[in-house]
């Protein structure tokens, strides 16, 4: 049988990573003396990394300063979470289920995520998920960040397997971009970090929970043989 593969987002796909975003957001608002951004709104604002979210979340809570440099604002967010990355952090339900039985059918798996890769790392071997992984991608790892292809392709290649089936899951558009730019069929989810539902961005398969995700990888490796 070929080798196969499962690439993975990060935020709001394998981890609900909201509490803690939020948290780190809310931390550099309160010291420019704004209104922290609720639960709601973070899960919209998060998708494109930390500057887009903390940009978002300066927006909503009263506009961007003139002449708004968001990076001081970005190095106070990063050290912030680096340090309370896993305070609220889980896998969604299922998750580690599924990674037990990608595990045990020796089909590869791999991250490809826009938080960057030090905090990815930091944050799956805090959650005790990154035995499970062959490659970890950030945005910062090759300097290019998804939907552009090649992270996705960057995860693959780090696995070590000859020419894989590969297979990509994702909560949100820029996911489903990615992995049509790759050429290959993407896994919708719908619990995730999105403003519209995922099945909007025409995804191969939607699943509603983790338990679903075997099947639906399933025949999508059989459409692909």
């Amino acid at each position: 049988m070929p080798d196969r593969a499962v690439i993975f987002d990060l935020d709001g796909t394998l981890v609900d990573t909201a509490p803690d975003l939020m948290r780190a957001t809310n931390h550099v608002l309160e010291t420019i003396g704004r209104r922290p951004i609720t639960m709601d709104e973070v899960r919209v604002f998060v998708g494109h990394g930390a500057r887009a979210l903390l940009t978002r979340g300066l927006a909503a809570t009263g506009g961007l300063p003139e002449n708004y440099d968001v990076e001081p604002d970005y190095r106070r967010f990063v050290d912030f979470y680096a340090v309370n990355i896993a305070e609220g952090s889980l896998p969604f339900p299922g998750t580690v289920a599924l990674l037990d039985k990608l595990k045990a059918e020796d089909i590869a798996m791999g991250v490809c995520t826009n938080k960057l890769e030090g905090l990815s790392l930091r944050l799956l071997e805090e959650l005790d998920l990154l035995k499970y992984f062959g490659s970890v991608v950030g945005p910062d790892t090759i300097g290019i960040a998804k939907p552009d292809p090649r992270p996705f392709h960057e995860s693959v290649s780090r696995l070590g397997r000859k020419n894989p089936r590969a297979i990509m899951i994702g909560d949100s558009e820029t996911d489903i971009l990615t992995a049509r730019n790759a050429g290959v069929p993407v896994i919708g989810l719908p619990f995730g970090y999105t403003p519209k539902h995922v099945s909007t961005f025409w995804p191969d398969r939607v699943i509603g929970h983790y338990d679903e995700a075997w099947d639906a990888l399933q025949e999508l490796f059989a459409q692909e043989a």
